[in-house]
């Protein structure tokens, strides 16, 4: 990382063609001719290259700055191409607003938490994500902006908010890298040799994904599954999809009905009838007022599963994870089995809702 002296450095060139056969012309440091310079008497080192990048007459760090935060709060930036703010690039939809958010970002110091703070209390932020059929014929991809932002939460974010809502999410920071549960148990290699994914146990099973191992080129299958960005390259934004594979994956991932099963465990601690039950999931997912339609369809949901579950008690036992059968020593009963196993489902349900997964 030490900068090399200058008797030490060697000469560039360009390549012709960008073959390393075939240099070209001798070529200096320097810095693109339609920013402001580098001051004369500069060294031009890293340093200086630094400095000019948040030098005041430079137009574009701070565009390009507050542009990557709004689009992490709106779903796409003011700039929707953040990562290509040239000529193939998209024109910013408010230049005006672009212009002023990047001086006020730097008149305070190039503040972050004031930055966000200021994005999510503004009034575009702040208002309903709703849409009109008159906003929808005009502005389909709400690039006005005239509604609030409604996005899917990003790869690492749908495991770990099911992992928080129901109980299972580790607070522990810091350490080697973890291996939650996967469904590919051997990662194939052609030049390294296989891999083999040994699940971790205990608290590491539940940390959060930003500790989970990756492999490059070939990411934990979830993450994979919900547009995470490749790493043989660099990504500056990920392109959402919409695939069956996703809802597959949140419906039956061992992660995830180990949340459905935690979180259907302290729905049946809750008293009252089974409508209590499902409005007190309900919100503990949504963090919103239960809306009576929903109560209405997971108690029939309920109901129907407990009907399956009485006439299969094995299924009910796996699904609920419970380890001993009615008979043995401390052993639940069939009715406890089947109302767990019945209400995991609803959990399982309630995991995999639109509003459970949407920001």
């Amino acid at each position: 990382m030490k900068e090399v002296e200058d008797a030490k450095r060697r000469e560039s060139h360009v390549m012709i063609r960008g073959s390393y056969l075939a240099p070209g012309d001798v070529v200096s440091a320097g810095v693109p001719k339609a920013f402001h310079a580098i001051p004369g008497d500069a060294p031009l080192n890293r340093l200086t290259v630094a400095k000019w990048l948040l030098d005041s007459e430079n137009p574009l760090t701070a565009r390009v700055t507050v542009n990557r935060f709004w689009s992490r709060i709106f779903g796409r930036g003011i700039v929707e191409t953040e990562e290509d703010f040239g000529l193939q690039g998209s024109l910013p939809t408010h230049p005006e607003l672009l212009d002023w958010l990047a001086v006020d970002f730097v008149k305070h110091g190039w503040d972050i938490k004031r930055l966000l703070k200021q994005l999510v209390m503004s009034s575009s932020y702040r208002q309903s994500s709703a849409v009109t059929p008159e906003l929808l014929a005009k502005d389909p991809r709400n690039l006005l902006f005239a509604r609030g932002p409604r996005g899917r939460l990003s790869a690492e974010v749908v495991r770990d908010q099911a992992l928080m809502v129901s109980g299972l999410l580790s607070s522990k920071m810091y350490g080697p890298p973890v291996f939650p549960p996967s469904p590919i148990k051997v990662i194939r290699n052609a030049f390294a040799g296989d891999f083999i994914w040994e699940t971790s146990q205990g608290e590491d099973r539940y940390r959060r994904a930003v500790y989970t191992y990756l492999k490059r080129s070939q990411p934990h299958p979830l993450f994979d599954t919900f547009d995470v960005a490749a790493r043989q390259v660099c990504s500056f934004r990920r392109i959402n999809t919409n695939t069956p594979l996703q809802s597959f994956m949140t419906l039956n991932d061992e992660a995830f009905v180990e949340c459905a099963q935690r979180l259907a465990l302290k729905m049946a601690e809750q008293e009252g009838a089974i409508e209590q039950k499902i409005r007190w999931g309900l919100q503990q997912a949504l963090r919103q007022p239960t809306e009576e339609k929903q109560v209405e369809i997971l108690i029939e949901f309920v109901r129907n599963s407990s009907a399956a579950f009485d006439l299969d008690p094995a299924s009910a036992a796996e699904l609920a994870g419970v380890r001993k059968m009615e008979g043995q020593p401390g052993a639940l009963t069939k009715e406890k089995i089947v109302e767990l196993a019945s209400l995991t489902a609803a959990a399982n349900v309630i995991l995999n809702m639109d509003a459970f997964l949407t920001k």
